[in-house]
């Protein structure tokens, strides 16, 4: 039996056009996409949970980020408040089904793949010397990054803003949905993958 997410939205006729995360982009899931850390402990566990539990576990983020411009927006604010960021997952779908009649699973799909890196850097100790060597990203960690650029770039967008972070969770996906050079996740994608480009 196929359940529609939130009730609402089915997500049996979704498309994945990247092969690479394909596998481990789960688009399926229950009625209300919380696991309730039911793959904590398994290899590879997150490929299990359905990708708007994924972005809601993102929007509750306890952690630092190493720019301290950036922390404040994006960090320790709504942390363990599960039912709070699935609310606010379902009403930033629900504004981007109005924005852009379709899907809106279908558009946080086209979002990730255009967020998610190929290519990163990794730092490599030579002789004493730390050089950064650019590397090929792992598909889960693609899907992960390009979760957490969506949920930070909504943070910033809302942060010490009259725009609700529904509303600016709404546009980011909608944004990199399109593939926007502008949007916080797909620039994010390029700058990293620039770097690595200059790193070889």
């Amino acid at each position: 039996m196929n359940f529609k997410v939130f009730g609402k939205w089915d997500s049996t006729n979704l498309v994945v056009r990247d092969i690479g995360i394909r596998a481990y982009l789960n688009t399926g899931g229950n009625t209300v996409p919380h696991s309730y850390g039911k793959y904590a402990k398994v290899k590879f566990g997150n490929s299990h949970y359905s990708m708007v539990e994924r972005l809601a576990n993102k929007l509750m983020v306890t952690g630092h980020i190493k720019d301290n411009r950036t922390h404040k927006k994006a960090s320790g604010r709504d942390s363990g408040k599960k039912q709070k960021a699935l609310k606010s997952v379902r009403k930033s779908l629900e504004i981007i089904e109005k924005k852009t009649s379709e899907n809106p699973l279908q558009v946080l799909i086209r979002a990730v793949e255009y967020s998610a890196p190929i290519e990163e850097t990794t730092r490599i100790r030579q002789g004493g010397i730390i050089a950064h060597r650019p590397v090929n990203v792992a598909p889960i960690r693609r899907v992960d990054l390009a979760l957490r650029f969506l949920s930070h770039g909504a943070s910033a967008r809302s942060f010490k803003s009259k725009q609700s972070v529904e509303t600016s969770l709404a546009a980011e996906i909608i944004a990199a949905g399109s593939g926007d050079q502008k949007c916080y996740a797909v620039s994010k994608r390029d700058e990293l993958e620039r770097v690595a480009a200059s790193a070889r």
